[in-house]
């Protein structure tokens, strides 16, 4: 099985001595199943247009062949483990990647890390919001270097590192050490991947039979973040497919349950550093 994103196009790069930064662009021209795999660094990767119909990751080596899930606005694959990786339909995406040498973020660790089912499901969909400052930063500076920038990249590739070491060891291991069961995480992101207004954390808790409170320590103990996080996050995911359709931006912002196309701009602009209408362009734009 060939390798994901061997036909991949770097449309421009920065490398440091600890971390190589760059602006990568999938084109697909049907389904495709692919593994991927890396030695020695973190790949971390973070969308800048919406992810192929249906993308999903396997890790067939610790959860056996028939289990996936959903690839989020950022992922991780740790050194070693191999990712397997569905997509379906055809398309093209644009991300930031942030490969960085294994050696720069375990020095962060308190000791060895077990890579376990949680863990790695956790690493397929991260809702970090330091995490996305920081990428979103290295694109900027990928796309358009100036004075200082390998000193600028190598700085944000350190705090990357720091990040990922903090998120991968703040990661529960399942309702055991206080997590959510792996069926509750499902019911959560089914409901936010509906689009419409933002759920309350009481509907939230009633799909998962819990209190607030217990489904906020939960999902923090879990996913390294708070829901309130994931919510903004995947509301930003839904819009960011909704703005590759015909619809007006007012629509979308109606549809996702905002009081305004206003007060839906600043969200999205907060979250991506775009407005909408910029983020449309740059899909409209795209090589086909």
């Amino acid at each position: 099985m060939a390798e994901s994103y061997a036909r991949s196009v770097f449309e421009a790069e920065i490398a440091v001595p600890q971390a190589q930064a760059r602006i990568m662009r999938l084109d697909l021209a049907g389904p495709t199943d692919r593994i991927f795999r890396r030695e020695r660094h973190y790949w971390l990767d973070m969308c800048l247009t919406p992810r192929p119909e249906r993308v999903r990751g396997c890790y067939a080596e610790h959860w056996g062949p028939h289990r996936y899930e959903r690839l989020g606005e950022i992922f991780l694959v740790p050194p070693g483990q191999a990712l397997r990786l569905r997509t379906e339909g055809q398309g093209s995406q644009s991300s930031v990647v942030c490969e960085i040498k294994a050696e720069a973020i375990d020095r962060w660790l308190d000791g060895p890390i077990e890579w376990t089912d949680s863990r790695l499901a956790a690493c397929l969909d991260i809702a970090h919001p330091h995490m996305r400052a920081c990428l979103f930063r290295l694109a900027e500076e990928v796309n358009r270097p100036g004075p200082g920038s390998i000193v600028l990249t190598e700085l944000i590739a350190g705090q990357l590192a720091i990040e990922v070491a903090r998120y991968c060891q703040a990661i529960a291991e399942g309702p055991a050490t206080g997590g959510l069961a792996t069926w509750r995480l499902r019911r959560i992101d089914e409901r936010l991947q509906l689009g419409g207004a933002a759920p309350s954390l009481e509907e939230l808790a009633a799909l998962c039979n819990l209190s607030v409170r217990q489904l906020t320590r939960g999902f923090r103990a879990s996913r390294g973040c708070s829901i309130g996080d994931y919510i903004v996050q995947c509301r930003i995911d839904v819009a960011k497919r909704y703005l590759g359709s015909s619809e007006s931006i007012k629509e979308i912002a109606f549809a996702l349950g905002f009081a305004s196309p206003s007060s839906f701009a600043f969200a999205f602009r907060r979250a991506t550093g775009a407005t909408p209408r910029q983020f449309r362009q740059h899909l409209t734009s795209r090589p086909r």
